[in-house]
């Protein structure tokens, strides 16, 4: 059997991140929750608050012969703007940061290295995405899993997720599963 690897990543709300990264092909697990911030096991509400210091974030068990780390960053790039601190669209505050949690120093050398080619590459203002060593991760409530999947027709889902979810199907569909 393979030996998975895990990302953490957070990209806005975590509806939006997880619809994505479920899609993708080598990806075994996903896991909506909260990391970066300074209380054990934070509840929605709270986080929402922006006092906990939570970001609201995805765990991703994945297949590295699959799916490579570096590829699933240049996923998380492509489907929220890294160049905007707290904020992804509407949702303003900072549980909706840009954050990437590494586990190994190859993850940090990889996310390092990629942030700095996009910089050049793709966005004209600043990456803001924070690059951190893992943080403790409490899961998300379970009505946050599978969200976006369960709830396509919310008018949340249908005006914010499923233009992500086109796009990556325009930008990646070589990724993505075979349902």
């Amino acid at each position: 059997m393979n030996s998975l690897e895990t990302a953490y990543i957070a990209g806005g709300c975590f509806w939006c991140t997880e619809a994505v990264f479920q899609r993708l092909n080598g990806v075994e697990e996903i896991h909506s929750g909260y990391m970066g911030g300074n209380i054990k096991n934070p509840a929605y509400r709270e986080v929402c608050s922006g006092r906990t210091g939570h970001t609201e974030g995805i765990k991703v068990v994945f297949d590295p012969t699959v799916i490579s780390y570096r590829t699933l960053l240049t996923v998380f790039f492509a489907t929220h703007d890294p160049t905007t601190l707290n904020r992804q669209g509407n949702d303003v505050g900072t549980q909706y940061r840009s954050s990437i949690f590494y586990t190994t120093d190859a993850q940090r050398e990889i996310a390092t290295d990629l942030i700095a080619e996009l910089q050049k590459s793709t966005f004209e203002s600043p990456i803001v995405t924070e690059l951190l060593s893992e943080m403790p991760f409490y899961r998300a409530e379970e009505e946050h899993h599978n969200y976006y999947n369960d709830n396509s027709e919310q008018g949340y889902c249908s005006y914010i997720i499923s233009p992500k979810i086109q796009k990556l199907k325009q930008n990646y569909l070589h990724l993505l599963k075979t349902i």
